[in-house]
């Protein structure tokens, strides 16, 4: 076969510095947004703050209509998210103790359970192949330390960038195992209780015997009790009981102490919502855009100082330009999404759990012409005030389930209906997840038995049998 050059033009992206820097800005939180700006404020001399009166924040339920002012282009923060970025270095610090003049106090965050298991990454001797595959397994770890995702389906989520296989990712995902906190990164509560044992030393009393519990019987326990356990390993009642003690001091949810705001502590909103003459209103919370500006007299130096004092400040207001380039899309993307939400959920704002419709990332970034990776960044650790309270904005969305009437409900909904029937129902004869089921059916919402019992322990309620009260 004869070789040749033909030419042929190609389409790629390029993340500039101004979109990466735009992109870092939107999953920021308000708290970490606050930083940044201070940071840049601090560091680049033709930055300062505004000395503008701060905006007053409409009240929740009565509020002035928002002021007229001339939409911000649309941002351009579509594209797919950079994955050689290092997630470790885009997340901005919380300010401790900053007092904004709000007179509220800005609580200690603490790193979420990600952070801490970056952070151990890091300071481990992995590959840059094996770091990569562990950035995703920590990624998918959920907030209670626990790894639900099939290995086989992030294996191929990380497809083309990272030809891996589950068995790649298994070693990963062992050493991964080993971090703090202990118990991190199981995939059932079983593996989560015994990597905690393992960590015992070998002589603890009743180890041995807890750690067979943990692999085999364990969801049994409630059922069959001590008595039933001592006949199920040939044991002593006493062996059993102190087996039973040991796994009771275990952590079930080892990530839960992780990233949870310290008691006392306040949530400062982004956005907030308000009813005004029937209509839904959004606007963003005071506070929520920093106020900043580019300092006049150090950008009229430039046209008189010499080329090398030029070149400087030529650079740093290059960069608070597209700092508050990046502030203005933030502001306008958070805006965007958050009254697309509001338009979806108007019914959830009105009537509660019950009322929440199913809705997707994917049917979001569709209304809007945007990404689906920049709809999870906008909504990431933001929180809007409504009438209802300060909602996370991750509330407003769920799965769905098709009713009998050709409609849907959403989980949340169904989970907020299944919790009533059980707050109602009769200590003496508690409902199973059978019984639930068929009366989710009567009323159009055809569940299976087994996608109720998954939404009563996502909700923590027992199951029917450890209900049941006889006095």
């Amino acid at each position: 076969m004869k070789q040749r050059l033909s030419p042929a033009t190609q389409q790629h992206l390029v993340l500039t510095p101004q979109l990466r820097q735009a992109i870092r800005l939107l999953q920021l939180s308000a708290a970490e947004l606050e930083a940044e700006v201070a940071d840049a404020v601090a560091s680049n001399p033709l930055l300062d703050w505004q000395e503008d009166a701060t905006p007053v924040e409409p009240e929740a339920d009565a509020a002035p209509p928002e002021p007229a002012a001339p939409e911000p282009p649309e941002p351009a923060l579509d594209e797919p998210w950079d994955r050689d970025a290092e997630p470790w270095q885009e997340r901005g610090a919380a300010v401790a103790g900053r007092d904004d003049g709000d007179g509220i106090e800005q609580p200690d965050v603490e790193d979420s359970l990600q952070d801490h298991l970056l952070w151990q990454l890091h300071l481990g001797h992995f590959s840059p192949r094996d770091s990569r595959i562990g950035i995703a397994l920590i990624d998918a770890i959920d907030d209670d330390g626990y790894l639900r995702e099939d290995l086989a389906a992030l294996a191929a989520g990380l497809r083309p960038d990272l030809d891996t296989t589950a068995e790649e990712m298994l070693p990963v995902l062992h050493r991964i195992q080993q971090f703090d906190p202990v118990g991190v990164g199981a995939r059932d509560l079983g593996e989560c209780l015994r990597l905690q044992l393992q960590a015992l030393p070998a002589d603890t009393p009743a180890r041995e015997l807890a750690l067979a519990i943990a692999a085999g019987p364990l969801q049994q326990l409630p059922k069959l009790g001590i008595d039933g356990m001592r006949a199920l390993l040939g044991c002593t009642a006493a062996a059993a009981e102190a087996a039973v003690q040991l796994l009771r001091t275990l952590d079930p949810r080892p990530g839960a102490r992780y990233g949870a705001l310290p008691a006392g502590s306040y949530i400062r909103p982004d956005c907030v919502v308000w009813r005004q003459q029937g209509l839904w209103q959004v606007a963003l919370a005071a506070g929520a855009l920093p106020r900043v500006a580019i300092q006049r007299d150090y950008q009229q130096m430039i046209r008189h100082a010499s080329a090398g004092d030029a070149d400087y400040l030529r650079g740093h207001l290059q960069e608070a330009r597209w700092l508050l380039k990046g502030l203005e899309a933030r502001a306008d993307t958070l805006l965007r999404v958050v009254r697309r939400l509001v338009h979806e959920q108007a019914a959830f704002l009105e009537f509660g759990p019950q009322a929440l419709r199913p809705l997707t990332l994917r049917s979001v970034a569709a209304d809007l012409g945007l990404h689906e990776s920049t709809v999870s960044r906008a909504i990431a650790r933001k929180y809007v005030r409504t009438p209802r309270g300060t909602q996370a904005l991750r509330d407003f969305f769920a799965s769905g389930i098709g009713t009998g009437d050709g409609g849907s409900a959403s989980s949340t909904a169904i989970q907020d209906r299944i919790r009533q029937l059980v707050a109602a129902e009769n200590p003496r004869k508690p409902l199973s997840d059978a019984r639930l089921a068929d009366t989710l059916k009567v009323e159009g919402v055809p569940v299976a038995r087994r996608t109720v019992a998954k939404y009563r322990e996502a909700l923590q309620i027992p199951a029917s049998h450890e209900r049941m009260r006889i006095g």
